[in-house]
């Protein structure tokens, strides 16, 4: 005997998408696949760890190795070392041309933990956020690390508030800033979801929360942080930071899928509009690289 089942609302039937950058001339990804990635950043060509890229590349090794300046070597599970195979400098500069606007400029280098100092598909986060926010408006920026949201909010105007536990990197995100001739942020070298808790009791409230938790790690004093256990905590505070027609980006690359980041939302805001997906990258050999999960809400 079957048995009949409702068909879903067509809120509850959106599809979930897929957001690529749009913009970049300054960022390519060429190749990807045998768990590596081979991607242009200014004139610098890398080739970097890839667990998502299970697929065949595009291209042989041969051209990898022709092709790039260095490739990262992991030496445990968050740490490794560069290989140069050309000369490569100390930290270079790259920039992103918003819609309307100067562009935002970042200073990168090779550091030990794979990164450069971008996530370049965070650009389309960017142009998101730069038609958003304007003068007048409050937008709070959560484990913000260079701060490419930071820039994007305060090049439309916004009073922004770029918090991150680690000194080092607020640091780097003041070269970004002065590279892309802004000034104003309001800096905090501190834990993520204690600053939350704390403009909650303060009665703080923003017009863009954004954030992008990492599944772990350590606050300036020590505090643990791991993003299953507390994740629950983040939103149930940050939900009371949003102001009635404000809106939220929260990505994450920790593994948990854009349908968990729904829930988590709906727990708390049920009546909020929601969009979830993936952001993602294209490379110049056809394969689409899922980089991590995306949900942006705007509050009623």
């Amino acid at each position: 005997m079957s048995t009949a089942v409702s068909p879903p609302s067509s809120d509850d039937a959106h599809p979930l998408q897929r957001w690529f950058p749009q913009r970049w001339r300054d960022h390519e990804l060429l190749d990807s696949g045998a768990g590596a990635r081979l991607e242009r950043f200014g004139d610098l060509v890398l080739i970097r760890p890839e667990p998502h890229a299970i697929w065949e590349r595009g291209m042989d090794e041969a051209q990898w190795r022709r092709l790039s300046a260095a490739e990262f070597v992991p030496t445990g599970r968050a740490k490794g070392h560069w290989v140069p195979h050309q000369s490569v400098p100390d930290n270079w500069e790259i920039q992103y041309p918003l819609a309307k606007g100067n562009p935002l400029h970042f200073s990168l280098e090779l550091t030990r933990f794979k990164h450069v100092g971008i996530f370049p598909e965070q650009a389309a986060n960017w142009d998101w956020i730069a038609a958003k926010m304007g003068p007048g408006k409050r937008m709070l920026n959560l484990f913000a690390y260079t701060g490419g949201a930071s820039l994007a909010g305060r090049a439309a105007g916004a009073e922004v508030t770029h918090v991150d536990a680690i000194k080092q990197v607020v640091t780097w995100t003041r070269i970004n800033q002065d590279l892309s001739g802004l000034d104003g942020i309001r800096w905090c070298v501190e834990d993520a979801l204690k600053f939350s808790e704390r403009e909650v009791r303060r009665g703080n409230t923003y017009d863009l929360v954004v954030m992008d938790p990492p599944s772990w790690g350590l606050g300036p004093k020590g505090e643990k942080w791991k993003l299953e256990e507390q994740v629950l905590r983040l939103v149930s505070a940050t939900a009371q930071l949003i102001a009635p027609g404000g809106s939220v980006i929260m990505n994450t690359y920790s593994g948990l899928s854009p349908s968990t980041l729904e829930n988590l939302w709906r727990s708390v805001l049920p009546e909020a509009h929601i969009d979830s997906g993936e952001l993602c990258l294209r490379s110049g050999t056809g394969q689409v690289l899922p980089t991590g999960s995306l949900l942006r809400l705007t509050r009623p």
